[in-house]
């Protein structure tokens, strides 16, 4: 069977990635170490070899990554494999514990962010968990999709996802047929998406070291989940739409409309303040390099008030409004609560990082088969993503790893500086060396 060096675009692939051959090959052994790390979190031998299977498998270059095609390419039944993923009595809250003790080994930073963010897969029909007509993010509109919240650790040695829920609408969590076709637990109540994020911080989130919880807009408009992330304690920089009504706390008011009231109101939408304000007011920030999204941005705060859902004026947050610098400017409104004494630089750095939850979906559906699955139970969901995560996770430590190998060999940035021109290249040898799998799999 061919291997990833035999290919004929191998060697062009290698030379515009700067990696060598040893690089690529030294992937398989990296994976042999990774997985007697985890391998123990699975009860019975078979699932360890089922687990190794479909691990390798999510690391070559297939093009649909569901069990059928792995099992064929390794050469083994399909059957047992589709049990292990869609019914297998394993447990992914064991496997994903050991994921977050690992990322902390190699991630932990006081400074880190949590970011909350979900994930659309659409789906034909009605018979998988969870599936209804519902926004899908991914496509940008309503449709018959699954959705998922997941949580990301990102820190400047590298990031992860390190968590996740599948979402169920609440007419599905009202639909005991449904319930028990599908096999979702009788303890599964229906739960916002925001009630979703914020149990993921709770528990997952708390086992490793941060400094903010950041998310998009989904979450920023829930006044109630900021409430609890206040009393938790946690400092947050939250999406928000850009009609939120805002009161400015400076005193400054936005003028009366010609032939209007003379009074004038105290709320207004965050998107009528900011154009309001005077080019001065504006600064400009660095983003680092390496993450998606823009690299030099500006950005303007004030200290405002919102209201709740129900019209209650809740507490004193800051309004951070960030805006892209491109022919096409891009806007972010956003809300904190980070204390005066927090400079405007670390709020905007720490919404920046929330870009690298869309890096680690895309490389998660491009490279691993995030989005490539066909279970339509509860567990098998579970299963799925938490196989996926760990998959993904490899190809993160292994970006790291050459990224610090080329660091030293070169006398270049620190290591782990992913986050800089070499970590942008490192970033580039980590994609590859998970294609690099696909001789390690053969």
């Amino acid at each position: 069977m061919s291997t990833l060096l035999e290919h004929p675009d191998a060697q062009a692939l290698l030379e515009q990635t700067e990696v060598s051959p040893a690089d690529v090959r030294s992937c398989g052994r990296q994976l042999t170490l990774f997985l007697q790390r985890y391998l123990p979190q699975f009860y019975r031998d078979e699932q360890r070899q089922h687990a190794d299977t479909i691990l390798r498998g999510k690391l070559t270059g297939l093009q649909r990554k569901t069990t059928e095609p792995i099992a064929t390419q390794a050469g083994q039944k399909r059957r047992p494999l589709q049990h292990f993923v869609g019914a297998g009595q394993w447990d992914d809250a064991a496997v994903l514990k050991e994921l977050r003790r690992h990322a902390r080994e190699q991630l932990a930073d006081p400074h880190a962010v949590l970011s909350l963010d979900n994930h659309g897969v659409p789906k034909q029909g009605h018979d998988s968990c969870g599936v209804a007509r519902q926004w899908c993010g991914r496509l940008g509109k309503v449709e018959n999709c699954q959705v998922g919240y997941f949580l990301a650790y990102a820190a400047p040695r590298g990031k992860a996802l390190i968590d996740c829920r599948l979402y169920l609408p609440e007419d599905r969590a009202a639909d005991n047929k449904h319930r028990h076709k599908t096999y979702v637990p009788k303890d599964v109540p229906f739960q916002e998406g925001w009630r979703l994020g914020l149990d993921l911080v709770r528990t997952s989130g708390r086992e490793l070291p941060h400094g903010w919880v950041t998310g998009d807009d989904e979450f920023g408009r829930a006044s109630a989940l900021r409430c609890a992330l206040r009393r938790d304690g946690e400092r947050y920089v939250l999406d928000l739409p850009s009609n939120t009504l805002v009161r400015d706390l400076s005193g400054r008011r936005p003028p009366a409309r010609p032939g209007g009231p003379e009074r004038r109101p105290l709320f207004e939408r965050a998107d009528a303040w900011v154009q309001r304000q005077p080019k001065g007011r504006w600064r400009t920030f660095p983003v680092r390099a390496g993450e998606k999204g823009p690299r030099v941005v500006k950005a303007v705060q004030q200290w405002v008030q919102t209201k709740d859902e129900d019209g209650c004026v809740g507490p004193r947050e800051r309004l951070v409004v960030i805006k892209s610098c491109e022919k096409k400017p891009r806007t972010w409104y956003t809300l904190s609560n980070a204390p005066k004494e927090v400079p405007l630089a670390r709020v905007v750095a720490a919404r920046g990082a929330h870009h690298g939850v869309e890096e680690l979906f895309e490389e998660g559906n491009q490279e691993v088969g995030l989005n490539h699955y066909e279970v339509r139970s509860w567990v098998g969901w579970r299963h799925h993503m938490t196989l996926t995560l760990l998959a993904l996770w490899f190809l993160q430590l292994q970006r790291l790893r050459l990224g610090e190998k080329k660091s030293a060999d070169h006398g270049g940035a620190g290591a782990g500086d992913l986050h800089g021109a070499a970590g942008e290249a490192a970033a580039e040898r980590g994609r590859n060396c998970g294609a690099g799998e696909r001789d390690a799999a053969a």
